[in-house]
């Protein structure tokens, strides 16, 4: 059963679904780019891009501003790698689910 809450929405458990989307897609998005052969320049920027992001959904509500940066750094860092292209859009689409701030 989903009860609303403030802007978002929780499960039975009291977890905002949004959060629990964000962690799961940018769990596979750093299981995606590590197990990536390639060598990339930017690699580097784009891990701690997303271990930013995976803090900021441990941490709860994460602000929609800070999301959108991390976003921005991960995919100008990894988004001309075709094989990743689908994990980085399920992490935009887990961001857009907290909509504007």
């Amino acid at each position: 059963m989903l009860r609303s809450v403030e802007q978002g929405c929780v499960t039975g458990d009291g977890e905002d679904p949004r959060v629990a989307e964000l962690r799961a897609a940018v769990s596979h998005l750093r299981r995606e780019l590590a197990g990536h052969p390639a060598e990339l320049p930017d690699r580097g920027v784009a891990e701690d891009e997303l271990a930013s992001l995976h803090a900021m959904a441990l941490g709860g509500a994460p602000e929609i501003m800070r999301l959108r940066r991390s976003l921005l750094l991960v995919a100008g860092s990894i988004g001309s790698v075709s094989a990743l292209a689908g994990a980085l859009r399920r992490v935009r689409d887990a961001i857009e689910l907290f909509g504007r701030d």
